[in-house]
């Protein structure tokens, strides 16, 4: 009965392929033997043992030096910026702050040309960066455009400022009185309306006649357009105050 019983398992597992025994031979005549493996060691490396070994590479990483301008092939670039009118007797007043930014910590030089009326600005050996040649071309011109020099030294130290301008007759077209009645409105008593705007929506605005300037970043320049444009098309100054309570809340929300 047990021999029956092992031809009928036999017969079970056939299907599923040949019964491999040790020390037998299959039909193919390949005999099965067990093997001993040797132990295998297997060795975790630290990180601190991977740098010890690097000094016995036979070489060493290179360590390139920072290339100068100079050696960069950079040629000398200069900007020329305008000096309106009526800007000339603050430029004097203001250059020593103004200039102090550029020459101290931008390596620029910077002149003041009196035949052209203008101010020259071009990069030198020390520069480090070709690119700080138009930030302090964007600087000045902020401060020709009539912004303060603390305001506009903000244009050298933050990437996402921008200046903005148009004229009060983009927005309607007024004349005589009705304009002079309108940029009073935008202004306020003693600028009130105008420190309210910026304050609200954290820019600087310059009124210069009728044309007006906006410093900032891009979405509160938005924020400083709308409100100046309701002030032009005859909206009341409660009117806008009430809107700068809501934005202002919205961006304190945002911090």
């Amino acid at each position: 009965m047990d021999d029956d019983d092992d031809l009928e398992e036999e017969e079970e597992n056939a299907e599923y392929g040949p019964i491999r025994r040790s020390g037998q031979s299959s039909q193919s005549g390949i005999v099965f033997q067990p093997t001993e493996v040797e132990d295998v060691l297997v060795e975790a490396i630290d990180d601190d043992t991977k740098l010890d070994a690097e000094p016995d590479l036979p070489y060493s990483k290179p360590q390139f030096p920072a290339l100068t301008p100079k050696e960069q092939g950079v040629k000398k670039q200069m900007r020329r910026i305008a000096v309106p009118a009526h800007r000339m007797t603050p430029l004097k007043a203001a250059w020593v702050q103004l200039i102090e930014p550029i020459v101290e910590h931008m390596k620029l030089q910077v002149r003041m040309n009196t035949k052209r009326r203008a101010v020259e600005i071009r990069n030198s050996e020390h520069t480090p960066d070709i690119g700080y040649l138009q930030k302090a071309s964007d600087y000045m011109k902020a401060f020709m455009l009539g912004f303060d020099q603390p305001d506009a030294v903000a244009l050298l130290r933050l990437d996402d400022l921008f200046i903005q301008s148009f004229e009060v007759k983009d927005v309607k077209r007024l004349q005589g009185d009705h304009l002079s009645r309108c940029i009073g409105r935008i202004a306020g008593k003693d600028g009130k309306t105008k420190y309210a705007i910026e304050n609200a929506t954290r820019t600087r605005i310059s009124l210069c006649e009728d044309k007006i300037h906006i410093l900032g970043s891009f979405a509160n320049i938005k924020l400083a357009r709308d409100s100046i444009c309701s002030l032009i098309l005859g909206s009341a100054p409660g009117k806008v105050y009430t809107k700068l309570r809501t934005v202002s809340k919205r961006l304190q929300e945002r911090i």
